[in-house]
């Protein structure tokens, strides 16, 4: 059987010019519905990718390499801009500063995205991330997933003796050991007998910090109130008489630093929080309290200072001019509304509060709202969110006020709908499932 090849043509000695199928561009993937053949990561981690690429974002390297460096994210819309720096093209390999990194557990994001397609399409970008990095110095760094983990990885150059020094403080993985959080400090100091170039960054310092305080915190609450609800100490606490469940929430809210109090109305949400900022400011150093609240309740919650506790109370009001005035003024509680936060938020930065206070939270259940925002964009080290009202309509409502108390809490908000959402065809949400405490690890207390 004989085969056959068609013949060209193309004269002998002239040159045929062979058009090239022209690539069509990758198919989009939806935002609504989770293709078939996808895992529910492998679909969030496509979703970052598409839309980090099709943004208009700029990219400033700060760093001192071409392709593995430290950048700056910027988005010139929302003014917002965020740390990357790039090690590698797989996820998990890269770092960003953005809040979206710190909670996915992805190990990328948009910014992450947007920086790998810029660096890929520079000359030798794409053969530089395929071999990957790894420096000459070490670093310690904060790993990103279902839990936070500080690792150790060792630069090409890392001495031997530092090699054996992160042994003892961290395990074979290269995390570091629970007891050593306590002497961090100590490692730090040895390590930098090497002379190494040895980088420790800013959120794993501050998580180690985080660490600390919470075991801090726990035994002091818990060795000023040894018996617990039937603590003497309690009896003092405020001018009244705090019932059982009412002592149980405010050592509850003390203990865990940043909490959620979801009583019913009429149960006393306003004198726990009352309470356990007291318990705050005797045993845990807290000076400076914030009070934020529907307009409505801020004279309401002066009285309810008076009558309960020996604190000065000061409710801000007024021109931003008088604002001002009262927030560089005296007073162990300050107490704002909803609405001035926004224009406010450069006085509340500079008042610096120990303790934030959110009454009737369900204000910031739409992270979408101006309030919303600018809420969340207040840092302290605790906070008490109180509220009585259940959730009406969505799931993310409840995801938008945990995110204020403690970002990390529920997890991923992708995996976290997906659990207990349930959805059609189109993606709209037609029903919950899973939402009982005990069938749930996100939402025991």
């Amino acid at each position: 059987m004989s085969s056959h090849t068609a013949a060209s043509a193309t004269p002998r000695g002239v040159s045929a010019s062979v058009k090239r199928p022209a690539k069509s561009a990758p198919a989009k993937v939806s935002r609504l519905a989770k293709p078939a053949q996808m895992s529910l990561e492998e679909w969030q981690t496509a979703l970052r990718r598409q839309f980090g690429r099709e943004q208009s974002f700029t990219l400033e390297n700060i760093g001192t390499e071409r392709v593995f460096s430290e950048f700056i994210v910027r988005n010139p819309e929302r003014g917002t801009a965020y740390r990357v720096a790039i090690r590698g093209p797989r996820p998990g390999d890269n770092f960003c500063a953005c809040p979206d990194f710190a909670t996915n557990t992805l190990g990328t994001c948009k910014h992450v995205e947007f920086a790998l397609a810029k660096l890929e399409r520079q000359r030798g970008g794409k053969a530089a991330l395929r071999t990957g990095f790894q420096p000459a110095y070490s670093e310690i760094v904060l790993k990103y997933g279902a839990q936070r983990e500080v690792r150790f990885l060792p630069g090409r150059e890392c001495p031997r003796g530092l090699l054996a020094l992160a042994g003892k403080t961290f395990d074979a993985d290269g995390c570091l050991r629970p007891e050593a959080y306590a002497t961090f400090e100590r490692f730090l100091a040895e390590a930098a007998r090497f002379q190494h170039d040895l980088r420790c960054y800013d959120d794993v310092l501050g998580f180690i910090a985080e660490v600390r305080d919470a075991a801090e915190r726990r035994r002091r609450i818990d060795a000023a109130f040894p018996q617990g609800v039937r603590s003497a100490a309690l009896d003092t606490l405020l001018k009244a008489e705090l019932y059982d469940y009412q002592r149980q929430g405010a050592l509850f809210a003390a203990r865990a630093g940043r909490c959620l109090i979801g009583d019913e109305m009429g149960l006393g949400k306003t004198i726990q929080a009352l309470a356990a900022a007291e318990i705050m400011a005797r045993h845990l150093g807290v000076a400076r309290v914030l009070i934020i609240c529907p307009t409505s309740l801020k004279h309401q919650w002066e009285r309810e200072i008076a009558h309960f506790t020996k604190r000065p109370a000061c409710v801000i009001e007024g021109s931003r001019v008088r604002r001002q005035e009262l927030f560089a003024g005296e007073g162990f509680f300050k107490i704002t509304n909803y609405d001035t936060v926004y224009r406010d938020l450069d006085l509340i930065t500079g008042w610096g509060a120990d303790l934030v206070i959110l009454d009737e939270a369900q204000r910031i259940k739409n992270w979408q709202t101006r309030a919303a925002r600018s809420v969340k964009k207040i840092v302290t080290p605790y906070a008490i969110v109180l509220t009585g009202t259940p959730l009406e309509n969505r799931l993310e409502e409840l995801v938008s006020i945990v995110e204020f108390v403690d970002r990390h809490r529920l997890g991923p908000t992708f995996r976290f709908l997906a659990n207990h959402q349930m959805c059609d065809d189109h993606g709209k949400v037609i029903g919950y499932r899973d939402l009982d405490p005990s069938a749930s690890p996100w939402l025991r207390s």
